[in-house]
Parts: C-alpha cells; structure tokens; sequence
C-alpha cells in the first residue's frame, strides 16, 4: 500500500478469554463448502472512535476485552480450517484466535466516502488468501482504521464458508453488544435440525471444485436511493405490483438497463437472473436471525427478452416479486443445469430485504452500536471473487424507512454506461466508492 491513504502499522491475534473444550470440531454444510472460493468484505464506519471510552487506557485494551468475551460465544471464528475425515472442511475450534490489525487513514472519513473508489476501499479491508496448508492462517480478520477527524471504521473479511453476509453482519453486531454491556440480542445458533429448507439450501458439495474466473475489467459503483424516491416508485407499480419491496423496484429499474449493456452478448430470446435470497426471512422461522453460517437460497428467474426490455417498470417489478415470493413455497436451488454455483455467470442479486427495519426501526447492521446512540454512518459490503454478468445488491441505508444502497459490480464500460443512465439520474441517487475493485 506504499503511496495509498490507508496505512497498516500493526498485526496482533486475540482469541477468546475462555479456552473452548478440546476436540471441538464443527462440521461445514453442503452450501458452506460450496462458498469455498468466495469471501465477505464488510467495512463499518462510525463517526467517532468508542474504544476510546473504556476501562483500560489504551483503544486496543478496550477492543480486546470485549472482543475475547464476544469470541467466547463464537469458537468457530476463533478456529483454523482442517480437512475431515470424509475429505470436507471443517474447522478446529482450538483458540488459534482472531487477527487484528490497526491502520491510520490519512483523510477525514468525510472526503473518503466522496473521493475514495471500490478498489482502495480495500484497503480498509486486508485479505490473505488461504494458503495451501490453512493450519496456522485465520480465516477472519478485523482492521481498525482511524481516520484523520477521529472518526473510525471497522473492517471485516472472512471465508464465505464460515458466514454469509448476515452472519458476519451479525457477529459485529454481537461485539457492539457486549463492548456497550448489552445482552445479545441473536445469540449464535451453529446448528440446525434437518428440514425441508434446510434441504433446499444445501448445495452438492461437487460445486465447489469449480473456480470462478473474475474479469480482470471489473468495477463498482454505490448508490443511496432516499426513501422519498423509492416510495414514490413503490407507488408507480401498485396497480401491477401491490407488495413490491424496495428490491423489487430496483432490480426491475437495474436489470433492464444492464441487459441493454450487454445485448451484442445475448444469443437467446430469454434473459435469466439469480436471486439470492435469505432464508432467515419471514418465511422461514426454523433459520434464525442468530444462525451463524450459510442460508442462502438461489432463485434463477427467465424473461423473455421483449417483455424485459419493453415492458413497463410495473410489470417487470411484478415479475421479480412474484418469483422471489416462491421461496416460501420449498423452491429448490436448481435450474435445470445441474449443481448451482451461487455467484454464477449469471447476473446476481442479492436481496437483503431481510436486514431491513429489524430492530427498533434500524436496519441489522445499522444496529451495530458500540456505543450508545452511536450508530454507523454508512455500511459498505464486498463479496470476493464474484464472475460472470456482474452482481447487484440491494441493502437498508442509514436514512431508515424505505431508503436503500444499491451496490453494483460489472465490468467498466458497463458501469460507465450506468452511471449515466438517464432514468437513475433523475432519482438522484447519491453515488460512492466508485470505480475498479
């Protein structure tokens, strides 16, 4: 990073205050094991640094103590990767613990979020691939970054195989609590009893020997849609579409516009989609917020070219909810095509409906309070490795209500042709952390 903003100036392990039985081993599912090749980049940026309020002088005192009794109740984070004797992953709960590193940021958080693009927002983020001998390489890390104005933000990378978007969300959310003396509001649940959802979301564990191949023009652009704005186009396809969600309209402006981008790349009358959906939604009670791994299902969704490209904001919005409404009906994770790679070559999107309004109001990961009344200011997530036709995800805003983020990944030429998009710009969206990863 010699030249960068962002400057790494320490590495150190914590691992959690009481030693965990030995011999603990936890087994990863069919679908962890299909994550293999993908990991999760969550950054948390808060306006003022709350390590520095605490018992012990010192920032990193503070994160420690809270942070070794939060890794008490997560042993699988404090583990290292082994193979079972089946040939699977699974992890050694054996106290290897958590790396953390801290860096300074040489810029207010401010002028970061305005100047700052997808790829050096990375840096808030350091990965180390595994290796191929994982025994000793920890599959989380945590970097504290501390900017110029005092402000902070938190970093955390992981293996796709351990946690989904959620879990992770989730287990910073569990160290807010126990930093701010508060009971965990989703205690980790590792485990969960066979069911028919359980069956839809596993994935033959023969997907994961393939290997993504992400292109090397790849970029990223973020935008903030105000609540305002996408209350009135909930209220444009209420004739055609009365329970749209915010997803729903999104995607249904998104998913055209991209498809128009990569027409010369289109051979068929048919357009698909992959929807990722949670299943810790509504639908599904026996998956709880607190399940700490993978509950991802796969939706693929086919329209016809004309009526994507043609048809009306209203009707592609219907066409999207009503197929995303079919993961409550025991939908499988299948196509027709064989085993389901998650992030395929398809274009992607994730919906994180789930996340939204969850908690007094607040979105999950805007939930994450270290200290009170102290909520972050914006929340920033990247899934590693992603190939094919791009990925759109779709997230609450800091703004509450109906506002929502819109992450897109795509390659640039593509992005560009976005970003000027006549009918986004006339939402005003306020766009971020734009250009490569």
């Amino acid at each position: 990073m010699e030249g960068g903003r962002v400057k790494v100036h320490s590495l150190l392990s914590v691992v959690s205050s009481n030693p965990v039985e030995p011999g603990r081993v936890h087994k990863l599912s069919p679908l962890d094991q299909a994550m293999g090749h993908h990991t999760i980049h969550i950054v948390f940026y808060y306006g003022s640094n709350p390590f520095r309020d605490g018992p012990y002088p010192s920032d990193i005192d503070n994160l420690r103590v809270s942070l070794s009794k939060l890794l008490d109740e997560y042993p699988i984070v404090t583990g290292r990767l082994t193979r079972g004797p089946e040939g699977g992953w699974q992890v050694k709960c054996n106290d290897a613990g958590v790396r953390i590193l801290q860096a300074t940021v040489n810029t207010t958080m401010d002028e970061w979020l305005r100047s700052a693009d997808a790829s050096e927002e990375r840096d808030l983020t350091v990965w180390e691939d595994m290796p191929e001998d994982p025994s000793f390489w920890s599959p989380f890390r945590i970097q504290i970054n501390n900017f110029k104005c005092g402000g902070l933000a938190i970093g955390l990378s992981c293996t796709h195989m351990h946690a989904d978007i959620t879990s992770a969300t989730m287990l910073i959310k569990s160290w807010a609590e126990v930093h701010s003396g508060q009971p965990l509001t989703h205690p980790p649940i590792f485990h969960l009893p066979p069911s028919p959802s359980s069956q839809r979301n596993s994935v033959p564990s023969s997907s994961a020997s393939h290997t993504p191949t992400t292109p090397a023009n790849i970029a990223t652009v973020t935008m903030k849609f105000s609540s305002s704005v996408i209350e009135n186009y909930l209220s444009q396809v209420q004739s055609q579409c009365p329970d749209a969600t915010p997803f729903d309209v999104l995607v249904a402006l998104f998913w055209p516009r991209i498809v128009r981008c990569q027409e010369p790349l289109f051979d068929s009358l048919k357009c698909s989609l992959s929807i990722c959906v949670d299943s810790r939604s509504g639908g599904h009670p026996e998956v709880p917020f607190g399940y700490f791994g993978n509950a991802l299902c796969l939706l693929v969704r086919y329209v016809d070219a004309d009526k994507l490209l043609t048809g009306g904001l209203g009707q592609v919005c219907e066409h999207i909810h009503s197929h995303v409404a079919e993961v409550g009906a025991d939908e499988h994770s299948k196509d027709g095509e064989g085993p389901v790679t998650v992030y395929s070559r398809r274009l992607t999107c994730i919906n994180m409906e789930h996340m939204a309004g969850a908690e007094n109001g607040a979105a999950l990961m805007y939930a994450a309070a270290f200290r009170k009344g102290e909520r972050p200011v914006h929340v920033s997530y990247r899934v590693g490795n992603v190939e094919g036709q791009g990925l759109i995800m779709v997230m609450p805003s800091a703004e509450g209500g109906l506002a929502r983020t819109v992450t897109v990944v795509l390659p640039e030429e593509q992005i560009a042709n976005i970003c000027k998009d006549q009918a986004i710009l006339e939402l005003e969206p306020n766009m971020i952390m734009s250009g490569k990863r």
